[in-house]
């Protein structure tokens, strides 16, 4: 079938966006659902920094590439195999398939499946199909196996989760990375609980997730860290409790002072080297620093060992909040419709797929926390 997509032809691509337009909307084919595999018509798409980097180059990717990973769709079609989905069921996309065989999946840490990351890796659906067809004869890969800046979308049924069909679809979008990834480091990957304390450094959608995700939890104080005092009101407004401009030179020890010498969990959502390192230094004795922030591949970090003996620190990495996407999102949209998770309260403005362009200046400028491309 033709589609009308956000198709990536070279990167990196100048700024601003709305002039270069690197992501070109053009006409596509789209092949028909293989065995396991849904046709879908997308509802909204979330525009997500993991999308940015790849425009910009700091992430590089197979070229010609139809971006968009955070998403929620109506099912089409399902092709062989596929029993229990049928056609205008709602469901919320994964950024990363999960085979459900593999060692990390038989372990119950879905989010580290090694052919689902073979298949992200390659640009490829879990299958190892392409489904998308450019004009000029050449085949477009897949974004994380979700394509989703597009009217419509092959992928794998292990790429989705179905949720209600009362839901709002537009909200449902953002359970698939921002609030996966940024509820699931504060309660999966940091194991948060009531009456500890938590430090958010990077206030976009993941982060603000993050900070919602530590009041759900309980903690008794939620530091806010960014760039932005917009972003620092938002963040006091959802429910953080303390908020502090991250360029202040003194910044580590007004953090230090106000939490008896630091927090228990800090966790970092910049993707910066030098976030993270901020993040490390307002870490208490004893506590955990994490990071979901998909900093450079180049950039390093400076740390002195003695300190991760001498005061038993932990590091911990985070890749979508080290969630099982049909596990977790389900939860996390049960606690939305309690009123415990306002992931609402995130959405900056939605647009249509012809203004994406724009909308990535916005987002690369710090204007918005979560643009929505709604079809």
């Amino acid at each position: 079938m033709r589609i009308k997509a956000a198709v990536l032809h070279a990167s990196p691509i100048a700024k601003p966006y709305a002039e270069t337009r690197p992501l070109r909307i053009e006409t596509i084919e789209l092949d028909p659902p293989g065995a396991d595999e849904v046709l879908v018509k997308i509802a909204a798409a979330g525009l997500c920094h993991s999308d940015l980097s790849v425009i910009n180059g700091d992430r590089p990717r197979q070229i010609p590439m139809v971006l968009g990973h955070e998403a929620s769709a109506v099912v089409v079609e399902t092709g062989a195999g596929v029993t229990d989905l049928v056609p205008g069921d709602h469901v919320v996309m994964s950024f990363l398939p999960t085979c459900g065989h593999c060692l990390p999946c038989a372990e119950g840490r879905a989010q580290l499946c090694a052919p689902g990351a073979a298949a992200n890796g390659a640009g490829l659906l879990l299958s190892g199909a392409q489904r998308l067809h450019c004009d000029d004869g050449t085949d477009a890969y897949h974004h994380c196996g979700v394509s989703a800046f597009a009217e419509y979308a092959v992928i794998s049924r292990r790429s989705m989760v179905k949720i209600d069909r009362d839901f709002p679809l537009v909200e449902a979008a953002l359970f698939g990375c921002a609030v996966m990834t940024g509820v699931g480091t504060i309660v999966n990957t940091c194991g948060v609980r009531p009456g500890q304390s938590v430090a958010v450094v990077g206030l976009g959608g993941v982060g603000l997730s993050s900070v919602l995700g530590a009041v759900a939890a309980g903690a008794e104080r939620v530091i806010a860290l960014d760039l932005s005092r917009a972003k620092l009101d938002l963040a006091l407004s959802l429910g953080a409790t303390d908020a502090f401009l991250a360029s202040d030179p003194d910044v580590v020890e007004a953090v230090r002072a106000a939490t008896s010498g630091g927090v228990d969990h800090a966790v970092e959502m910049a993707g910066s080297a030098p976030a993270f390192e901020l993040a490390y230094k307002i870490t208490r004795r004893g506590g955990t620093t994490a990071t979901a922030g998909l900093a450079n591949p180049n950039a390093r970090i400076s740390l002195a060992p003695v300190h991760l003996v001498g005061e038993e620190r932990v590091i911990r990495g985070s890749y979508m909040g080290s969630c099982v996407p049909a596990r977790d999102i389900p939860r996390y949209i049960a606690l939305n419709q309690r009123g415990r998770l306002p992931v609402e309260k995130l959405l900056s403005g939605t647009g249509p797929l012809d203004e994406i362009n724009a909308a990535f200046d916005l987002l690369d400028q710090g204007k918005v926390v979560r643009h929505v491309i709604t079809f």
